[in-house]
């Protein structure tokens, strides 16, 4: 049974808090409190291939204490800011010296929707959102965050290969959690060890859609940040289809309303709304497509775009294009539904002014 000689488990929660965040003023404000405070930039063989077109921020936030097993231990925090308005949590959780992977899946277990944890997480956000707030554009909060952990080993007893590490008993059920059952079928073995990769014989990642298993004795943490940029893509996916869904509805709801006068569109305020809303998603789509480009096809991008299909990242994104086509579909209706009462109110005008015309010239010829 291979013990776990050097080993963190690092959990991830992520809030959106802007539209955008001026990354720039945000590094000037921090670095005036004394801050240790940096660009994320990835080091790995190959990571030129990966372009970030505004890398976020990393700060560091000290250690907090957080309970955990019933113990309470020292957590190392961080903080990434991203330009498109996403602040991501870390707490770097330590694990025992000499623990097994078996004796970590109820630490696991408890990370994975720990209510302490994210409490700590939404403190320290609370926290930069007031120092940072002038640097937010439209500031806001969202009720929802996305989770997500990696296991980080850096050393196993023995040095195991990457061909042994998949073998070990237990793997499988430490990405999930699962301290119910003490074995799992051999098709939900596969499907969560499936999804694995290797760039030496001595490394290993296995990405599922909570979690992740990082073998890398170089100490490497690129996968790790990687993961935490795809996870930031899918929170504000899952924002902007909450977005959409709202706007829908008030569309609708004004849809639905009686009609306008002849001389005023029932819809002019609600398309101006409307249109603004569509600018943004617009801006919102280019900036998501753009975060993070591809240029070749190198182990870390394989690793990243298998991050991105357990995310389900391409379903959401999909999702969110139908719904901003369908609001840009309906803008255009009530646009022209719109344009065609200002035509017929200036026909109306037209020929009230030519009977008006007829009718004074008739009384003038009477007179």
């Amino acid at each position: 049974m291979a013990r776990l000689l050097d080993a963190d488990i690092l959990c991830t929660r992520i809030f959106d808090v802007a539209d955008t965040i001026a990354l720039e003023t945000c590094r000037a404000l921090i670095a005036k409190g004394g801050a240790d405070i940096r660009r994320l930039s990835l080091r790995r063989e190959g990571s030129e291939y990966i372009q970030l077109s505004d890398p976020p921020l990393r700060v560091e936030l000290g250690t907090r204490p957080l309970a955990v097993g019933g113990a309470a231990l020292e957590v190392k925090l961080s903080a990434s800011l991203f330009h498109h308005g996403a602040i991501s949590i870390s707490l770097r959780v330590p694990v025992t010296r000499g623990s097994s992977l078996e004796e970590l899946i109820p630490v696991a277990d408890e990370l994975y929707d720990s209510k302490a944890l994210e409490a700590l997480a939404l403190e320290e956000v609370g926290k930069l959102r007031k120092l940072l707030e002038p640097t937010f554009e439209t500031p806001h909060l969202w009720e929802q965050n996305e989770g997500y952990t990696v296991i980080l080993v850096r050393e196993l007893e023995g040095r195991p290969n990457a061909e042994e590490v998949l073998a070990t008993p237990g793997l499988a059920r430490l990405l999930l959690g699962e301290v119910k059952e003490k074995a799992l079928s051999a098709g939900e073995e596969h499907e969560v060890l499936g999804h694995h990769y290797s760039y030496t014989p001595n490394d290993l990642t296995i990405v599922e859609w909570n979690a992740a298993f990082v073998y890398e004795p170089s100490g490497s943490e690129d996968i790790v940040d990687l993961l935490e940029i795809a996870n930031a893509q899918l929170l504000e996916l899952r924002y902007y289809d909450h977005v959409l869904d709202h706007e829908l509805q008030r569309i609708y709801d004004v849809v639905g309303q009686k009609q306008g006068s002849l001389l005023a569109s029932p819809w002019k305020r609600a398309l101006r709304s409307q249109m603004q809303t569509l600018i943004e998603l617009s801006e919102f789509l280019e900036r998501v497509e753009n975060a993070l480009k591809i240029v070749g096809d190198v182990y870390l991008a394989r690793v990243y775009e298998a991050g991105l299909q357990q995310l389900r990242i391409a379903r959401w994104t999909e999702q969110v294009t139908r719904k901003h086509r369908l609001l840009m579909q309906t803008y255009g209706l009530l646009k022209g539904e719109t344009d065609q009462g200002r035509a017929l109110t200036l026909e109306a005008m037209v020929v009230f002014l030519i009977l008006f015309e007829i009718v004074m010239a008739l009384f003038r010829a009477d007179h």
